[in-house]
């Protein structure tokens, strides 16, 4: 076998042999096709079984608040849906700076 091919031999062991266009036909012509529509079925609503209520971890952050440098403080506690005590810890800080401007961590437990 000789180790040039022609273009025409590559073209044939690529794509496979030519088929001429003749013997490809116009596609048959199609009946027409009856319209039809589409409802939706009266789904009857079943009795619905509350489903059982997962555990959501919780913490809960003692916080000592208060407006005043050395003033009067208030014990706040929040609870958080998450197992990282930081994050517990940062959102209590941040909801409670909303309205208290010092705010001190007492602890972090799990509830």
């Amino acid at each position: 076998m000789s180790s040039e091919l022609t273009e025409e031999e590559m073209r044939r062991a690529l794509f496979g042999t030519a088929q001429p266009e003749e013997q490809f036909s116009a596609p048959p012509a199609q009946d027409p096709v009856p319209e039809v529509v589409f409802t939706k079925p009266a789904v009857v609503p079943a009795a619905k079984k509350k489903a059982a209520k997962a555990f959501t971890p919780r913490l809960k952050v003692t916080l000592r608040v208060g407006n005043e440098f050395e003033g009067k403080r208030y014990e706040l506690t929040h609870e958080a849906d998450t197992l990282s005590s930081l994050l517990a810890e940062q959102e209590a800080v941040k909801a409670a700076r909303k309205k208290h401007r010092y705010v001190e961590v007492v602890s972090v437990k799990s509830m």
